[in-house]
C-alpha cells in the first residue's frame, strides 16, 4: 500500500507550508498583536515571546525591523542597555512585515 502512495505523490510539487518558515520579524509581529500591554521590552520578548526569537540577537534584530517598518516606536530609558518600544496598533486582519 505504501508504494501506491509514493507513486501518487511522485509527480506533486512539495507543500509550500512545510518549505517556508516565517521570518523572525513576522513571528514577533504576529505575537505582538496578542500582547496586552502598550509597550514591550527586549526582556519581555526573550521571556514571553515565540521560542524561535528568544535569542538576544534575533529578538533585537526582529524588533529593529519592526521599528523600521513603523510597528514599534523606540522609547528612551534611563539605562543604556535596556531596549523598550511602544507598540503601534493598526486595524489590520493579517499584518505582514514588508520583505
Amino acid at each position: 500500500m505504501a508504494h501506491l502512495f509514493e507513486r501518487l505523490n511522485k509527480g506533486r510539487p512539495p507543500s509550500t507550508k512545510q518549505a517556508q518558515k516565517p521570518e523572525p520579524a513576522q513571528l514577533l509581529l504576529d505575537w505582538l498583536q496578542r500582547w496586552g500591554k502598550p509597550t514591550i521590552t527586549a526582556r519581555d520578548i526573550r521571556i514571553y515571546g515565540p521560542r524561535p526569537i528568544r535569542d538576544r540577537e534575533v529578538a533585537l534584530s526582529s524588533a529593529k525591523v519592526l521599528a523600521r517598518d513603523g510597528w514599534l516606536i523606540p522609547l528612551r530609558t534611563h539605562q543604556h542597555d535596556v531596549y523598550k518600544w511602544q507598540i503601534v496598533r493598526r486595524p489590520i486582519a493579517h499584518p505582514v512585515v514588508a520583505a
